[in-house]
């Protein structure tokens, strides 16, 4: 848990496919973040922070807009070198989020050199110092969450493919779904610690179904049928590379640990094809192979009305032993 109180994700109305992708990673760090796209004031912010709540670690650390290179990586006292014999580090934003999650605002703004700097930290999971001949090195691994409007500008292929999973929300929202979203950030904002608290339960209850996920989630082999049926799919699809096939095996497998199921299905390679292909599919997304349609759910419109709209997927057992109806995001 962090200090900072953010809006509980199990209150956010709708951004079904969204709170999905996040659980996943949630539940598989190794799936590599999620990458959240839309337009402005879709709080594609709040729902990315919602994330710290469900991590083993819970540590969420921002990289601000228009961060020096010297915040993002740290800094070495070289006076304390030459006095002491040893180099003084002072951590940037990397090392507090060693563990955690780095969350980037509108990461497609960000100036290439700190791009740069991204993706080799990203790529070897440490970050290295170095000045005047003297260098300091340390683990830097962390769940990549990035924001951005695309009407903004594009993100560089590279750092757009070293994030897992993309989710893009949609502007249009029907009248009665835009009065709860307002409804509920006005309750949050008026007092955090209420609301907080009003939807603990559900909260507890969405982070022990991580947590067991987690847990049960090394029991489930990567096997060779379903990575055969995602290659086929990728290279269909016309990915370059081969990042889709290894993430979206891992998406799968989490999202199998998320429904309680101990082998990878055809429906959960279906429920994550989407997040995986979106940013990386070189023709357009009508063109490649589709999932089946979703229907549609939304969050609850308060804690006391029951579990009803939450489709019926029914919740694996959690570690106490007890069975319980928990949110199921629908499945692609």
């Amino acid at each position: 848990m962090t200090d900072t109180l953010h809006f509980p994700l199990s209150a956010v109305v709708g951004a079904d496919d969204l709170k999905l992708a996040l659980c996943l990673t949630a539940i598989d760090p190794k799936i590599g973040g999620v990458l959240i796209e839309g337009p402005r004031g879709m709080a594609k912010s709040t729902l990315a922070r919602g994330l710290a709540d469900l991590l083993a670690s819970g540590q969420f650390v921002t990289l601000p807009l228009g961060a020096t290179e010297e915040r993002l990586v740290g800094t070495l006292d070289l006076d304390a070198a030459l006095s002491e014999g040893r180099a003084q580090f002072s951590p940037g934003v990397l090392a507090k989020a060693d563990g955690g999650v780095l969350y980037v605002d509108e990461v497609n703004l960000l100036p290439d050199h700190l791009v740069d700097l991204l993706l080799d930290v990203a790529a070897s999971g440490t970050n290295l110092i170095e000045r005047d001949g003297i260098s300091h090195r340390h683990s830097a691994r962390f769940v990549l969450i990035g924001t951005m409007n695309p009407e903004e500008g594009e993100l560089r292929p590279q750092l757009l493919d070293r994030f897992g999973l993309n989710v893009a929300l949609s502007g249009h929202t029907v009248p009665a779904e835009r009065g709860q979203i307002i409804r509920r950030r006005l309750d949050f904002d008026s007092d955090p610690q209420a609301f907080c608290a009003q939807w603990e339960t559900q909260q507890q209850t969405l982070r022990e179904r991580c947590e067991h996920a987690r847990s049960a989630l090394p029991g489930i082999p990567l096997d060779d049928d379903a990575l055969a049926l995602i290659t086929e799919r990728c290279f269909a699809a016309g990915v370059d590379g081969l990042r889709a096939d290894l993430v979206w095996l891992r998406a799968a497998r989490a999202h199998t640990a998320w429904r309680g199921a101990d082998a990878i299905a055809e429906q959960d390679i279906d429920a994550v094809a989407e997040f995986a292909l979106r940013h990386r599919r070189r023709e357009s997304p009508s063109s490649s192979p589709q999932p089946p349609a979703q229907h549609s759910t939304h969050a609850q419109a308060g804690p006391s009305e029951g579990q009803g709209q939450w489709g019926d997927m029914p919740a694996p057992a959690l570690a106490t032993g007890a069975r319980r109806e928990v949110p199921s995001w629908p499945k692609k």
